[in-house]
């Protein structure tokens, strides 16, 4: 991290004219190893923070201007905006997830007294799905309670930040993706219970073996998928079952319960949607069971599992995802592979034994090539910690 930290404190002196009384930060990016879909069904997750992410460097001012820029945006250059009058703006492009988060502090009754000059440098590889947006948000959270000293836990900045984005951005997420970057923990995975946010560390054991993404290069933002509609479809199904069963959320039913009373939902897409919530629950509960028992071929399997009902009840897949999928289940020593984050493009996240890396990598990279026409990103990671100040 130090060539990083030197990089963008050289970078900020560059562009607001000195460096004094900067400081640099870093938050993570996430991945999602299982349990999609699920965390604003009341449903478990099991996430992890990842050792890329986004990297700041932040100055006080002695006024209330905001200054923003980021490296990944270069063309934009510094995108000026005041604490007095926060509001979204399309023509204030990526801003508007500080931005967001500074609105909420304030929505909270944490006045911020002064303004900032804020340069950004991410690592996660945009509209990947790998949740550059929630660190973006962790990252803003953690710099005000730095600076002016605001009495908040980094649960507390996992939940600003999805105020922010639900409030202030109009995407309607969950809470998974802040969570998971403000508690994240090295080489452990997060077991949230999304609806009581519960929740325990576990150790991710993979001997001979590691964690790769594959980013789709489709791009896509979560504010104009179809994520809200599948959201809708899900309450509505929800509503519906309240009827006859005495539940809060999806996250609630088991499959047998699931299947003695989802005649009542009155649509079979709905139904659908609903069946992933309450399978894909299931199966998360007895992932993180199968990781603790060390039956990481059982993990495997039941990230499988998930795809394929991600792709053929919650239709959040397509061919692009579909396909790094498909081609890594072709592959020996692929212990699992699925999409994660919301879909429609994005990511993958696939268990590879290490000997098999390298030939994943040209074999799934190739046939996706030669079927969509551009090239998929492949990323080997490993699971870091939560949000930092690089000292």
């Amino acid at each position: 991290m130090s060539e990083m930290k030197e990089l963008i404190l050289n970078r900020f002196s560059e562009v607001f004219g000195d460096g004094d009384g900067a400081r640099a930060y870093f938050a993570p990016g996430r991945v999602n190893l299982i349990g999609e879909h699920t965390d604003y069904n009341g449903g478990h997750v099991f996430p992890c923070a990842l050792t890329i992410g986004t990297y700041g460097v932040a100055r006080i001012r002695n006024d209330r201007r905001l200054r923003f820029y980021s490296m990944n945006f270069e063309k934009l250059g510094v995108i000026e905006a005041s604490l007095d009058e926060l509001k979204p703006d399309k023509a204030a492009d990526w801003t508007n997830y500080p931005k967001g988060v500074m609105w909420a502090f304030e929505e909270k009754g944490m006045k911020l007294p002064y303004g900032m000059d804020l340069l950004l440098n991410g690592n996660i590889p945009n509209g990947s799905g790998l949740s550059s947006s929630a660190s973006v948000e962790v990252l803003t959270g953690f710099i005000l309670r730095d600076f002016f000293g605001f009495d908040v836990s980094n649960q507390d900045l996992a939940l600003i930040g999805q105020y922010s984005e639900n409030n202030f951005n109009k995407v309607n997420c969950g809470i998974m993706d802040q969570f998971a970057i403000a508690m994240g923990k090295k080489d452990n995975a997060i077991f949230l219970d999304t609806a009581t946010l519960s929740y325990e560390y576990a150790p991710v054991r993979l001997d001979n073996a590691k964690i790769v993404i594959a980013c789709s290069n489709k791009k896509r933002g979560l504010g104009d998928s179809k994520y809200n509609e599948r959201r809708n479809e899900c309450e509505t199904a929800l509503a519906e079952l309240q009827l006859m069963v005495k539940v809060k959320s999806l996250g609630d039913l088991d499959a047998d319960t699931f299947e003695k009373f989802k005649k009542i939902i009155k649509s079979d897409v709905r139904i659908k949607r609903a069946r992933h919530a309450v399978y894909e629950n299931q199966r998360t509960i007895r992932a993180v069971t199968a990781l603790k028992n060390n039956d990481i071929e059982l993990f495997g399997r039941l990230m499988n599992e998930s795809h394929v009902s991600l792709r053929d009840d919650y239709e959040v897949t397509g061919i692009e995802l579909d396909t790094l999928v498909e081609e890594a289940w072709k592959v020996e020593g692929v212990i699992g592979s699925r999409m994660t984050g919301a879909g429609f493009g994005g990511c993958t996240v696939s268990i590879v034994k290490d000997e098999a890396i390298d030939s994943f990598i040209s074999q799934v990279g190739a046939e996706y090539e030669k079927k969509i026409g551009y090239a998929a990103d492949f990323y080997v990671v490993e699971i870091g910690d939560g949000p930092c100040v690089l000292d």
